[in-house]
């Protein structure tokens, strides 16, 4: 018998569901040589990791929804867990601030806790451990990165660009190798680092500035490449040499109002 984690990681392999997302079936857009040299004109390619690499987003998304159905199961009167709460609340921060963000949504407040908290404590800290107890768990199983996603990385490599993932993930290392990406960075920085080092998480620049600062390149030399919303607006806050958006599902429209320079649907198309 297939377990949850089974379940889940079938669906982040076979990408990101498409209900309620008509735009993620429109084809390919055609791309301009202006589109094109908007990266290979950069020295760098700062990569977000889930989404833009690996289908992980897609069991963050779940890993929320299983989190907050089962906490809100015990608030009588409170609205459920909604597919938009994660883009609205949630998509592309830190995880406590996720946390954070989508019970304010709901008029509540909890303790924080320790940092450490136990996953069966209701809060902050807790909840945040339990949701990151089921996402580990799912990725233990393995990660298939986007086919696109790699051969564009390889075509940044080739052409001699450096390239750093950028995560608001504490789990980043370990998704990496599950992916069989580590040897491609030697710079990640994600959420354990963002903490060890003071920076506030996306929408702040402050973590794309930073992975900047360790390839010894400035902001305006470097791309950044998001596909959530927070992460869009990071990187149009920043003065970086561009910023593209990949289209998951938050929607080209709005990425675009985020502050992308150009969206796509999948990297590939952005290779020459």
């Amino acid at each position: 018998m297939r377990t949850r984690a089974g379940h889940l990681l079938q669906a982040a392999r076979q990408g990101r569901l498409s209900a309620n997302r008509e735009d993620t079936a429109l084809p390919m857009t055609h791309q301009t040589a202006a589109d094109t040299a908007a990266w290979t004109s950069a020295a760098a390619i700062l990569f977000d990791l889930d989404g833009v690499l690996t289908p992980t987003a897609t069991v963050h998304e779940r890993a929320w929804q299983e989190l907050f159905d089962g906490y809100l199961a015990s608030r009588p009167g409170v609205p459920g867990y909604r597919e938009s709460d994660y883009f609205d609340h949630i998509d592309g921060k830190p995880r406590f601030d996720g946390v954070r963000d989508f019970l304010a949504s709901r008029g509540i407040t909890l303790p924080e806790g320790p940092l450490d908290d136990d996953p069966a404590n209701d809060t902050v800290h807790g909840l945040g451990n339990r949701k990151n107890a089921v996402f580990n768990d799912i990725v233990s199983a393995g990660v298939e990165p986007f086919e696109g996603s790699v051969r564009f990385l390889q075509a940044a490599l080739d052409l001699g660009l450096k390239v750093a993932v950028v995560s608001s993930s504490r789990n980043a290392p370990a998704v990496l190798k599950a992916a069989g990406l580590s040897h491609h960075f030697a710079v990640v920085v994600d959420g354990m680092v963002a903490a060890q080092h003071g920076l506030p998480g996306k929408p702040s620049p402050a973590t794309y500035e930073y992975a900047a600062k360790l390839l010894d390149l400035s902001s305006s030399e470097c791309v950044v490449v998001e596909d959530a919303v927070s992460g869009v607006q990071a990187g149009h806050a920043g003065s970086f040499h561009a910023v593209i958006g990949v289209d998951r599902g938050a929607g080209r429209q709005t990425l675009l109002d985020a502050g992308a320079t150009l969206v796509v649907s999948d990297l590939q198309e952005l290779i020459p």
